[in-house]
């Protein structure tokens, strides 16, 4: 094996990289390579070889009806603790928030070392992974792409080196001005290929506009005037990233890492979430509050819309680089229905207790006799139990998951796909057979899963099914990190809610009203981003936003929703089109 290599397990690609030519992205001045397994690292001045894995991973399963978040983001400064490992246990909890890829990035005070790959949380990291991975501070991503396609080049961390400062940052979210920003960096199509890599091409050149400045104090590069905050400063990460934040628009809360602090934003509306802990000698941030829980960290409180929390050797020090008019707290809706774990405190609420409250609120809104009462693994599950209460239906099991099912096999003809639900999802026959069930779901996207799920009840005796879904009808597609697809392709754009009933082949359907849902929360007067209920957007989306918008050649949307238009999944037509002809 080459000095310096640390070959992984996929077959990879090879592209040799001379001593004191290692540039560009995802390369440093001093070699700091991603790496991972199926990748490798480039040692300090040694002669190496990059490898990367060849292609990405399948879409996503076609059968997957269930929005898709975008990813999870984790940061750790604690000295003499194995932070490395402390990161592995974050991500691991924030797995249900990115499939794709994962990764991590750890300083030891002079070398950041970047680890990523294609896959789960335990697929890319093992003890053999883990045990070089010695420093002080590090963050890590688990990534489901919503801006960039799934190829092992858009997985996080991404890592740049300017001069003698070397950085990390993971992202959670979607930038809505991305191709806007290329242009004003004069960026070439394929310079970069998510909004991810586009913010750490933005901090690096304002590193080493400081940098210059620093050197040159009357003569700024870059055309911008100097920035007096980084005057005299030199080449700070974190003055940096103040720098560029007012520029970004959309959602994100990110985390950053060089040699010696981390440093985490969340956007002026606040629409993914972030949150901050205290370790015993050590701080910690994390998208939702129990990746604090598993490395024992006490949750101190989230991360406020706008803010800028620097985490160093000094303790924890928060800024405000926002102007007021831009803060407007709308965390996503969404979190409290479907995406966030329900042991995470949102808004200082229980995610969980909402969910149960929303199976209340439902029970009222739309009640039915019924004979019993269940839910659809998971997020159904506590808002059944919340239905059943407030209905005084007795709820019981009707499904069993299979926990460790992932993508649903690729099979040969259409009855054999149709098979896919029943992998996951097996009916209990003696609990269903000749009742009225209310089954409590979470959301109708395309309605795929639920047409199975009910053609599956009624073959299992169920003489009546009432669905019941805890969110409004989803009729607008999100632009800030939800994964929905066209809005030609949401089923509650196309149809009223009783086409929708006939489609679905259920007795009754209702939603929940959107003052319902957000009297769930706890925190109605908080505030929400619920655009995909509404279509009203609290930041401005241009028409030409796309999935990849930053690739030489950009990619359809691809959101749940997307038709498949090759393969073995390809549909004749889409779910809206096939209710309306009866099917």
């Amino acid at each position: 094996m080459a000095s310096g290599a640390v070959t992984g397990r996929e077959p990879v690609a090879t592209v040799s990289v001379e001593d004191g030519d290692v540039g560009g992205p995802g390369m440093g001045p001093k070699g700091a390579r991603l790496a991972g397994i199926g990748g490798i690292h480039v040692c300090p001045c040694d002669n190496g070889i990059v490898r990367e894995p060849l292609g990405g991973v399948p879409h996503r399963d076609p059968d997957d009806d269930s929005p898709k978040e975008a990813c999870g983001v984790f940061g750790v400064y604690a000295p003499g603790q194995p932070v490395a490992h402390m990161t592995y246990l974050g991500l691991y909890a924030l797995q249900h928030r990115g499939q794709e890829s994962a990764g991590m990035a750890v300083s030891d005070g002079d070398q950041v070392t970047v680890v990523k790959d294609m896959g789960l949380v335990s697929h890319v990291f093992d003890e053999r992974t883990l045990a070089p991975l010695t420093g002080d501070l590090a963050i890590g991503h688990t990534r489901y792409s919503t801006t960039g396609s799934s190829t092992w080049r858009n997985a996080q961390p991404v890592y740049r080196g300017v001069g003698d400062t070397q950085f990390a940052l993971g992202h959670n979210g979607n930038l809505v001005n991305t191709a806007e920003l290329a242009r004003e960096a004069g960026m070439l199509d394929g310079t970069v290929a998510s909004d991810s890599d586009l913010v750490a091409e933005l901090v690096a050149a304002e590193l080493d506009r400081a940098a210059s400045v620093s050197v040159h104090p009357s003569a700024p590069s870059g055309g911008h005037a100097a920035d007096p905050t980084l005057m005299g400063r030199g080449a700070t990460l974190d003055a940096a990233v103040a720098a560029v934040l007012p520029r970004l628009e959309g959602a994100f809360s990110l985390v950053f890492m060089d040699e010696h602090r981390i440093i985490g934003v969340r956007d002026p509306n606040g629409l993914r979430p972030l949150c901050l802990g205290r370790l015993e000698g050590g701080w910690v941030m994390a998208s939702e509050s129990p990746a604090l829980d598993v490395v024992g960290a006490h949750f101190v409180r989230e991360v406020e819309p706008g803010e800028m929390v620097i985490i160093d050797e000094s303790g924890v020090t928060s800024r405000r680089p926002f102007p007021e008019d831009r803060l407007n707290p709308s965390l996503c809706i969404f979190e409290f229905v479907y995406f966030a774990r329900p042991d995470t405190r949102l808004y200082g609420q229980s995610v969980h207790h909402a969910r149960v409250r929303q199976g209340e609120l439902l029970a009222e809104q739309a009640p039915v006799e019924a004979d019993m009462v269940m839910g659809v693994p998971e997020s159904g599950l506590p808002a059944a139990e919340g239905y059943a209460r407030a209905s005084g239906i007795p709820y019981g099991q009707g499904l069993v998951k299979n926990r460790y099912i992932g993508r649903t096999f690729i099979a040969p003809s259409q009855e054999m796909r149709a098979l896919g639900v029943r992998m996951k999802l097996n009916p209990l026959r003696e609990n269903l057979t000749g009742k009225r069930v209310v089954v409590v779901d979470d959301s109708v996207v395309r309605g795929t899963t639920q047409k199975q799920l009910v053609k599956m009840l009624r073959e299992a005796g169920v003489a009546e099914v009432h669905l019941r879904l805890t969110s409004p009808p989803i009729k607008w597609s999100c632009f800030y990190g939800i994964d929905t697809g066209r809005r030609s392709e949401l089923l509650a754009a196309n149809l009223t809610v009783e086409e929708i009933r006939d489609y679905l082949d259920v007795d009754t359907l209702a939603f929940i009203t959107l003052d319902r849902l957000v009297a769930s929360t706890g925190a109605p007067g908080a505030g929400f981003c619920a655009a995909c209920f509404t279509g009203e957007y609290p930041v401005p989306v241009p028409v030409s936003l796309s999935k990849g918008v930053l690739e030489a050649t950009p990619e359809a949307p691809s959101g749940i929703g997307a038709p498949v238009t090759s393969g073995l999944f390809a549909p004749a037509m889409l779910p809206a089109d096939d209710a309306r002809q009866g099917g």
